[in-house]
């Protein structure tokens, strides 16, 4: 019976050990460890949050929501670019809104991108809950960026709730941008694809051009820099603008963006934007054998035609690839979209457009220097090198940029 006893007990502390271990790995976002506290942090202070309807908890709860119910004193929200509601296309400006008859919602994405100096003047704190896609032309981080700055300015904190980097395993590719190229879509000297979090762009922000800002990280549980979002358990996936649909499409951005710099759709106005992309003037089949010269990794290449209901020849029947990625720990987003670009410019010079449209080009990479060496058809392994070697300075000028295991 003693021995019943002692095997009984060493089994119930067993499980618990398990449960206990298991808890400790679960994944959370900031949001979450934010909301295990009852929010203690914004206790008494004004509070402003910049959101929009992807910044969910783990079990989908509106971030906002999460604030109200621990009894913050949420003041006003704060929508960026595709609005609060993620209803808007790219590029596509809009008003201040509002969530019932209390709750203001104000444009980033209107007359102006920056908040308020006096607006933010009237709170104590705010907070910054977005999920981004790990592209450096991916507006939120400007919105971030612009944040910070507007907060150091009206003297008041800054925290970020931190969420995953959906492309995390993905190494830092691409030319670090350049301040003469700063753009809305391009406003930190990061890599193109950075590997970092935006509560890790946000500490090496305030290190580099913000020291006097008071900024809190709200860090995640559980993540992990060698998965993908959708490999950390309890992850939960939401579109973080329309166009974005699922990790596919996410990836595939990666490699598909810099067309909107180009006279070829990137598949907006179709059901799989970012997967596909062409234009009236192409051969399919010549392009694809093109491509294949490459013998790029992860990632497969088929002909494809598609009409788009809107954007770029909206209702024009268009001929072009659609890609497919047979492995994305092998897949190179910035070694397949030089592979892209360099077919275009040698196959269809003149109608691919890079020339027309050298200035937005040059925004989206940072540099003048990727697009010229595409017109000059360099060879591609010169054009990685080249941008690699940019990579490795920026990670030895901060090697310590990294938050997470």
């Amino acid at each position: 019976m003693k021995r019943f006893s002692l095997l009984f007990t060493f089994t119930c502390i067993s499980l618990f050990l398990a449960l206990l271990s298991a808890h400790a790995g679960e994944f959370r976002y900031g949001l979450d460890m934010l909301d295990a506290s009852e929010c203690s942090q914004l206790q008494g202070k004004r509070v402003g949050l910049i959101t929009n309807a992807a910044a969910v908890s783990h079990s989908g709860e509106p971030g906002y929501k999460v604030l109200l119910r621990n009894g913050v004193d949420l003041k006003f929200l704060m929508a960026p670019e595709h609005g609060f509601s993620l209803d808007r296309e790219a590029g596509q400006t809009f008003g201040d809104g509002g969530i019932g008859d209390t709750l203001k919602v104000w444009s980033l994405y209107g007359a102006s991108k920056k908040p308020d100096i006096a607006l933010l003047k009237t709170i104590d704190l705010l907070v910054f809950d977005l999920q981004d896609a790990g592209v450096r032309c991916y507006t939120y981080i400007s919105t971030m960026k612009l944040a910070m700055e507007a907060c150091s300015d009206a003297g008041i904190a800054f925290m970020v709730l931190d969420r995953p980097n959906p492309l995390a395993p993905l190494p830092a590719s691409g030319f670090v941008l350049e301040p003469h190229f700063e753009s809305f879509v391009g406003v930190a000297e990061l890599p193109f694809i950075h590997g970092m979090t935006v509560g890790e762009i946000a500490e090496w922000l305030k290190k580099s051009q913000y020291p006097g800002l008071e900024l809190q990280v709200v860090r995640m549980q559980g993540y992990r820099r060698d998965r993908f979002a959708d490999e950390l358990p309890g992850f939960r996936f939401r579109p973080p603008s329309p166009n974005l649909r699922d990790m596919n499409t996410l990836l595939l951005y990666s490699a598909t963006v810099m067309l909107e710099g180009t006279d070829v759709s990137e598949g907006r106005g179709t059901d799989a934007p970012f997967r596909m992309f062409g234009a009236p003037f192409i051969d399919s089949a010549a392009l694809v054998r093109e491509l294949e010269r490459y013998r790029l990794p992860g990632v497969a290449f088929h002909q494809s035609s598609f009409t788009p209901s809107r954007s770029k020849f909206s209702a024009v029947e268009c001929h072009g690839v659609r890609l497919i990625v047979t492995d994305r720990r092998r897949f190179d987003p910035f070694m397949t979209s030089t592979a892209i670009l360099l077919s275009l410019q040698k196959l269809w010079p003149d109608e691919t457009g890079l020339h027309r449209h050298a200035p937005f080009f040059d925004q989206l990479a940072g540099t003048d220097r990727y697009r010229l060496m595409i017109q000059q058809q360099r060879p591609i392994w010169e054009i990685l090198d080249a941008a690699r070697g940019q990579v490795r300075v920026f990670e030895a000028a901060f090697p310590n940029h990294y938050l997470y295991p």
